[in-house]
């Protein structure tokens, strides 16, 4: 008995041991596997520059889904820092480091990473006329590798243009603004724009400008036409120079009247359009369901649904103007 017990002894034990060593082995494989999980890398193509955080609202957005860079995201960074000739090969870059996704700041940004790629997922957070650029079949059905969300909306425009003659009752003749490199959407703008200005009894002078030399011999000619007030048209060179743009509005005692609030933060008279934040926040939201395998394309295209109304008080009593108090109560927002 006593040496069938150690027989069974030292066979108990092996067994023990083998299986000890094939749970080591599955902990052991199981950890690899964690640690070969891939991380989803999400690429942001920007014609702007680190400094304007345009992205501040993805990433607010994806922090408040539960991703932390680093852990279960990560991310690719290029910015064209103003240069749009730029954008496609960074847009190139991005593909060839197989980002699973591609979230572009704008419209020319979503067109360059459209033309990079038609399999990688592009969600682009701040747009203009997705349709009209031709990246999209529709906003309720875009189709193909693209969706995300429009600043666009109806009668944005209008509504700006009735703003500033509310805010500036003596203005009469309004200098528009414009880049050439924002065409498709300058001339939707410019119609809905010109019909206002007709109703308000408003003269308009387009001014268009394809490169920040042209800058100063666009104000001049606001000037020498004895412009009232100006509108400026938000576009990737607009927005890349918006400090500039405005600091010359008001050094030409221009009141002025923008799209985003980053320009009236900036010294713009007033701003009036989507809360670009929130666009941003939603942003977030297509690329939580593409990660999850939902396709772009059948994504609607979101238009806006929040919008600010900013006025600039430290502008006005740089002009000299008194905002009436029928407007200031209307403001969401009023920088002091």
């Amino acid at each position: 008995m006593r040496i069938v017990s150690r027989q069974w002894s030292g066979v108990g034990k092996s067994i023990f041991g083998l299986a000890l060593c094939a749970v080591l082995f599955a902990v052991c494989l199981s950890a690899e596997a964690q640690q070969s999980k891939k991380i989803p890398r999400i690429g942001i193509l920007s014609s702007g520059s680190p400094s304007s955080k345009s992205a501040d609202g993805l990433h607010q957005g994806l922090s408040e889904l539960g991703y932390v860079d680093g852990k279960n995201i990560s991310f690719e960074y290029r910015y064209a820092d103003g240069d749009r000739s730029r954008l496609p090969t960074l847009a190139s870059e991005l593909v060839q480091l197989k980002v699973d996704v591609i979230v572009a700041t704008g419209t020319q940004t979503a067109v360059a990473a459209k033309q990079a790629t038609t399999t990688i997922p592009i969600v682009v957070g701040d747009a203009g006329d997705l349709v009209e650029a031709g990246i999209v079949a529709s906003l309720a059905r875009p189709g193909g590798n693209l969706t995300g969300s429009t600043r666009m909306a109806k009668d944005l425009n209008g509504k700006r243009m009735e703003l500033l003659k509310e805010t500036v009752p003596k203005a009469s003749r309004v200098a528009v603004l414009m880049s050439s490199a924002t065409t498709l959407r300058d001339r939707y703008e410019i119609k809905e724009i010109e019909a206002v200005a007709r109703q308000l009894g408003l003269k308009l002078q387009p001014v268009d400008v394809a490169d920040p030399k042209e800058f100063q011999s666009a104000y001049d000619s606001m000037v020498k036409e004895h412009a009232d007030a100006l509108i400026i048209f938000q576009g990737s060179l607009t927005n890349f120079y918006h400090k500039q743009l405005v600091e010359l509005a008001v050094k030409n005692r221009l009141a002025s009247m923008c799209e985003d609030f980053i320009f009236a933060e900036a010294g713009c008279l007033a701003s009036y359009g989507p809360d670009t934040r929130y666009l941003w926040r939603r942003a977030a939201v297509f690329v939580d369901k593409i990660l999850k395998g939902a396709k772009p394309g059948d994504l609607p295209v979101e238009q806006p649904k929040k919008f600010l109304f900013v006025i600039n008080l430290k502008t006005a009593k740089h002009l000299g103007l008194t905002i009436p108090q029928k407007v200031l109560v209307r403001a969401d927002r009023v920088i002091k």
